[in-house]
Order: structure tokens, then sequence, then C-alpha cells
């Protein structure tokens, strides 16, 4: 059964859609949306588990997919591009191939329709290992995950999800669910194996991000064969927020062509 999925809806024209990635949320997308509105209707979503949307035992893609279905048929949102960064992209891939008549056109960034190692569950582990309700500050918390998860940037993006309630902190991510979907998340539908969607596609990712590779190009027009490519110099896997400048330029074109 699909969720209501929360969105951030800002500007006038034809309708995009973001989708975030693991971790994220709308608000990652603010500089990004607000930068695109002056020509399109951006609804910056929330999925399921994630931000301000409901919370669920599962995330297939599947799910998460006619998630974003139901919102684009309850606004009435006609043919909009879809742009989905990480596992964003993959639940937009994952609409695009089994509902191409919702979507108009498909940006697909630094991600690429393979199965993926795990590289995420130590941080849903150090965030669940985190007592949050009981923290007297961010800082604190700050400070025990960057025990586990060395990486600063990174801490603070997993921060992104940390809410105060009254006098306490907690995390506004299903921490449970991710635990349990992981797996999942970093594989690539296998009952996607033999559609294609013929609509216009373009594949952005970054010059130093591992995610998508030349070898996987003849994976991408098999499921795409409109596909096109582009890659943001000096950035990583986080491109929007490396270059977003570079970004916004080549979803401009994206969208343009």
């Amino acid at each position: 059964m699909p969720v209501a999925l929360a969105f951030e809806d800002t500007g006038s024209g034809a309708p995009l859609l973001l989708l975030h990635g693991l971790y994220g949320s709308s608000s990652n997308w603010r500089r990004i949306a607000k930068s695109l509105s002056d020509r399109h209707r951006v609804l910056s979503v929330d999925l399921r588990n994630h931000g301000a949307s409901p919370w669920a035992a599962t995330m297939t893609y599947a799910e998460m997919a006619a998630d974003v279905a139901a919102l684009i048929d309850r606004h009435g949102l006609e043919r909009p591009a879809v742009l989905g960064h990480s596992m964003g992209g993959k639940v937009a891939m994952t609409l695009a191939l089994t509902d191409a008549s919702r979507v108009g056109r498909l940006i697909v960034v630094d991600i690429a329709p393979v199965s993926y190692g795990d590289r995420f569950s130590s941080y849903t582990q150090a965030m669940r290992g985190v007592d949050a309700v009981h923290a007297t500050s961010r800082d604190e918390i700050r400070r025990v995950l960057l025990q586990t998860i060395p990486e600063d940037r990174t801490v603070g993006f997993l921060m992104t999800n940390l809410v105060r309630q009254g006098e306490q902190y907690d995390w506004r991510i299903n921490l449970m669910a991710l635990s349990t979907s992981m797996s999942t998340i970093g594989a690539f539908p296998e009952e996607l194996k033999g559609l294609h969607y013929d609509g216009p596609v373009t594949v952005i990712d970054g010059e130093r991000s591992d995610y998508i590779s030349v070898d996987d190009r003849p994976l991408f027009l098999a499921y795409f064969p409109k596909a096109r490519f582009k890659t943001i110099a000096d950035a990583g896997h986080w491109l929007h927020a490396d270059q977003p400048d570079a970004f916004v330029t080549a979803v401009r074109e994206a969208l343009a062509t």
C-alpha cells in the first residue's frame, strides 16, 4: 500500500520531482530546488522512512516507486521530469521502467542499475547506537558518532536527520527499517531485467565518485536506449553539494533536450 509522501513545493512551470538518496531528505535539495524553480514547479520529495514522510516496515524499490506514482496522481502532475540521486535514482529508474506513462523524462544522478556491496550498514548501526533521547546537546551526539564514523562531513550529513522533540532529541529516520532493508536498497530489482524506458534520459555522475563506471554504460543503454551521459568535474557522490552551479547547469541542459 503506497504511503502519502511529504514534499516541499516551490516555483511554477513544468513539474520536476527531486528524489533524495539514502539518509537524505528534501531539505538537502533546497538550494538546487530554488535554482530550478524559476522555470519549473519543483517538488522535493521525502521518500518513505525519511524526512517528514510516513514510516513503513519495508522499502523495496517497487514500493518506493509506487509511493512516487501515487504522489504524481494525487497532485495531478502530468508526466513530470523525475530526478533521483543515489537510492532516489534507483527509485526513479524503477518508476520509469514499470510505469513509463507517468514519467516525462528521467535524470539519474550518480547511481547505476546494478547491485552494490553494503556500504552503509555501519552508519545505521552508529546512529542506532547513540542514546539520542538522553543526550543534552547536538555536539554530544556528534562526538559519539565521530567515534565510529571519523568523517566530519558524513557525520554532519547524518545529523540532518536529528530533530528535537520537546526536551529530547531523536532521529526522524526509520533506522530499524533501514537496517532490515539495507540489502534491498543496495541491490537493483531483478524483475526489471528486460524492461526499457524509451523517453529522454540523462545520467549525471561525479568525476571523483566510484558509483558509475564506463562499463555500466551498456547496461544503462539496455534499460534506457536514449540515455546520455554527463560527468561533473571535481565532484564526488554528493555532486549537487560539491559543485552545485555545475550540477544545476547540467540539469537545465537535461531538461531542455
